[in-house]
């Protein structure tokens, strides 16, 4: 069977719950409003599940006109575009660049619930950061690139070997393709969604993140699925696991759609 995109996700807080959607637009930057707001030190320093796994259970939906946060014992918080009043630089891998800060009741309201002094940084309208060494391609708080993509092959193999069912969303995807044989993804260089050419740009480095579960947040204590993931998906990069990719054309993208193997 021809490979299909079996879901979509955007993240629109970095290290946030997901929200899963049925189609998408596919921009410039990836998917619109993905991790478009960030927790971070006053500095404009990114702060991630990495250090606070408590960011997992924030729940971010956004609107026309701003964006909607709650998570577990707090009240219901909107901060409004027009509250991120300050351009500020913020820090993301050491990579500096210009962002929005300065709503006071949003960074009151995260540092309440990290219990450390945080504050909400906002992209903006449009992005001043770029992808390392490919200054046409802007991204948001991303880690480094716009868009990634994992075969559920790919997964149900991880899950054979390490005897256990993890879920998809550990590993934070925003495409999901099914009917692909286990790293298939590995090999492909260029595919097609609908309308939408995407050029596959770099594998996935995997770090502690995929061992905190997405629902509850807690910390696998045997460090899985990271540990099995080692013995098999080492190389000099890193453990790899997923493609980062890049729209080369934009357009809609939608549950169901062919993937299409361009080379």
């Amino acid at each position: 069977m021809m490979p299909s995109l079996a879901a979509l996700y955007r993240y629109p807080l970095k290290s946030g719950q997901a929200q899963a959607l049925r189609h998408s637009q596919v921009g410039p930057q990836g998917l619109p409003l993905d991790r478009d707001w960030m927790v971070a030190t006053p500095e404009g320093q990114y702060i991630t599940g990495r250090t606070h796994p408590q960011l997992l259970l924030i729940t971010a939906s956004p609107s026309e006109d701003g964006v909607h946060f709650s998570a577990p014992n707090m009240s219901e918080l909107f901060v409004p575009h027009g509250a991120f009043q300050h351009q500020q630089q913020a820090d993301v891998w050491e990579v500096l660049f210009s962002a929005r800060s300065g709503s006071l009741e949003a960074n009151a309201w995260f540092s309440a619930y990290l219990e450390q002094n945080v504050i909400l940084m906002w992209i903006g309208l449009a992005s001043h950061r770029y992808v390392k060494n490919r200054p046409e391609v802007p991204i948001s708080f991303s880690d480094g690139y716009p868009l990634l993509l994992i075969g559920e092959g790919s997964l149900k193999e991880l899950n054979r070997r390490a005897g256990q069912e993890f879920d998809m969303l550990r590993f934070r995807p925003n495409l999901v393709v099914r009917n692909t044989e286990p790293f298939a993804e590995d090999q492909w260089k260029h595919i097609r969604i609908g309308d939408v050419e995407f050029e596959i740009a770099k594998p996935c480095e995997r770090c502690v993140m995929i061992t905190l579960d997405p629902h509850s947040a807690a910390k696998d204590r045997t460090q899985e699925p990271l540990r099995t993931l080692a013995k098999f998906r080492k190389f000099p990069e890193g453990v790899l696991f997923g493609q980062n990719i890049i729209a080369k054309s934009y357009g809609q993208i939608q549950l169901g759609m062919p993937v299409e193997l361009i080379s």
